[in-house]
């Protein structure tokens, strides 16, 4: 059973589990900052805004992890100015050797999103990719957001885990962890023993999670802070089902021992299905039963 924790008890567990991941977190969620990641992120913006979007001139994120969104927009030219914010010291120290790699110049504060360290109305987006379900007073969190909002800002969040999706994503899981002896025997690998000196961050994954969302209450968040012309949408179906297959099955064996042959498979076929479902898909079914929730707002002029 999972054990209920207070907020303090939440964002405690969520520095600490993070602090860990930090180090290996990119290549463990298969995070880009080429072509493709770039390619990828300014596709969920335009995604979550319905159209191209404007460049924005000052840019807060919101538990900005190793910069996956914040430097993928600068490297594309939408932001002129970012500030990326966590509660993770090693997220931040992470972010930074990212940035200072590829050259570019980004701003870190440590930072809680219930009471963040800005003057009021000091960012023309506040924005983040998959953190509103780490947050455990998410009324708190978009005030604050509403808050450092200039007028007419934009608040833009991505990657969040709908509810109905989350529990559709459990349907993958439980079949691949079923044939996972079975597929380590096809591909020669042995399976995972414990990690050396333990996985600090294992004990911890299963409570940083505390929110999935249905969209009514992602929009109601948002307009409970004053926001306005909230827009909440749903991306990935297939691709999620694929992607949690793959990552559970790979999970259960020795990482050495997976072939490239696998991975590549694993990579491409990912990649085609997040096609598939951003053409097919994502226009015609109900946002509710994809995996991941996108919410666009704007501040009243």
């Amino acid at each position: 059973m999972t054990p209920v924790l207070s907020a303090e008890e939440i964002r405690d567990v969520n520095t600490r589990y993070h602090d860990v991941a930090a180090e290996h977190y990119d290549s463990k969620w298969g995070i880009d900052f080429g072509e493709l990641g770039c390619a990828q992120v300014v596709q969920k913006v335009e995604k979550a805004l319905g159209g191209e979007p404007r460049r924005f001139k000052s840019t807060l994120e919101i538990g900005s992890g190793t910069g996956y969104f914040t430097l993928n927009m600068m490297r594309a030219g939408l932001i002129e100015h970012a500030t990326c914010s966590d509660i993770s010291p090693g997220m931040l120290e992470t972010l930074s050797a990212n940035a200072e790699r590829l050259e570019l110049n980004v701003q870190t504060r440590l930072a809680d999103a219930e009471r963040l360290p800005f003057d009021d109305g000091s960012f023309d987006l506040v924005l983040g990719h998959a953190v509103l379900h780490h947050i455990p007073d998410l009324a708190q969190a978009f005030a604050e957001f509403e808050r450092v909002l200039a007028p007419g800002g934009t608040v833009l969040f991505a990657g969040e885990p709908s509810r109905y999706g989350d529990r559709l994503a459990r349907v993958p899981k439980r079949a691949a962890g079923a044939v996972a002896p079975v597929w380590r025997r096809a591909i020669g690998a042995r399976a995972a023993g414990p990690a050396e000196g333990g996985a600090p961050e294992a004990s911890l994954e299963s409570v940083v999670d505390v929110h999935a969302f249905a969209p009514g209450e992602l929009a109601k968040f948002a307009r409970g802070a004053g926001l306005e012309r909230v827009r909440v949408t749903g991306e990935e179906l297939l691709a999620n089902w694929f992607g949690w297959t793959n990552r559970t099955l790979e999970a259960t064996a020795e990482q050495a021992d997976i072939p490239w042959a696998w991975r590549q498979y694993a990579y491409r076929g990912y990649l085609l299905l997040q096609r598939l479902d951003r053409s097919l898909l994502e226009s015609r079914l109900p946002s509710a039963i994809f995996y991941n929730l996108m919410i666009t707002a704007s501040k009243r002029p």
